[in-house]
């Protein structure tokens, strides 16, 4: 069993520069790809969630069944998951009438029980001890609410506290700012500094989208949802092939350190 373990392969990236630049295209992508289903073609929240939601089970089963860190299977993951999480977020805070600081509040609820139960099933909730089943479930299932409640975070902030798209992504980014330094000068958990840049790390993308999408009456540049959604997924690919990625460390890798 011990043997076992330790050569199991990781099947998430390292933590890097070049993963939170991969993370914020990804999240952008996912708020103007769900705008683009839901709003321009028409389809509404609930059929776009439903969409979105069919492709990341097909993809998440992949995962699963995955050996080793597949970059393009991973990264095609998250972005099922933020694109499922815009059309989500939407259909709680608009057609189920909770509003933003509601839907805020309740997959803020979901995101911490998720990680505490984690940290109290398998003692830590470090993305490096993602090597078994278990830890997979825990991992996907503490990012689709991640995703989720960044797009109500961004769409809270951008449409209620007067700050708008450029406002919002500004404090979100000195958010970002305090977080790194916390990681960089301080002894800070860094599960605890991961999850808390993971969930900033939506509505930044959120917002920066918002700001190409929306109306120029309401701060936007107005530019189409199917353009842009065209125009990033070309550059997450690019980024996916390009950014140099490695699988986390394995159990053997963590032990001999």
């Amino acid at each position: 069993m011990q043997a076992e373990r330790r050569s199991a392969p990781s099947k998430v990236p390292a933590v890097t520069r070049g993963y939170w630049i991969i993370k914020i295209v990804a999240t952008t992508l996912g708020e103007v790809g769900g705008n683009a289903v839901t709003l321009t073609l028409g389809l509404g929240y609930l059929a776009g969630t439903a969409i979105f939601a069919s492709a990341l089970i097909v993809l998440l089963a992949a995962q699963f069944r995955a050996e080793r860190f597949n970059s393009l299977l991973y990264w095609a993951v998250i972005t099922a998951t933020t694109l499922a999480g815009t059309t989500l977020a939407d259909f709680c805070d608009r057609s189920l009438g909770i509003g933003y600081p509601g839907g805020s509040i309740l997959l803020l609820s979901l995101v911490v029980a998720t990680l505490v139960l984690w940290k109290r099933t398998l003692g830590t909730i470090a993305v490096e001890t993602v090597h078994s089943p278990k830890a997979e479930g825990f991992y996907w299932a503490a990012i689709m609410f991640s995703q989720t409640l960044g797009t109500a975070l961004g769409d809270w902030m951008a449409d209620s506290t007067g700050l708008g798209y450029n406002g919002s992504a500004a404090l979100i980014a000195v958010a970002l700012a305090v977080v790194a330094g916390l990681h960089f000068l301080t002894k800070v958990s860094r599960p605890l500094l991961f999850w808390a840049a993971f969930v900033l790390t939506r509505p930044l993308g959120a917002t920066l989208a918002n700001s190409l999408d929306k109306p120029a009456a309401n701060g936007g540049l107005g530019i189409s949802d199917i353009t842009i959604s065209a125009v990033l997924a070309a550059a997450m690919v690019a980024c996916v092939l390009l950014i140099p990625q490695r699988a986390g460390h394995d159990l053997e890798d963590r032990e001999a350190a």
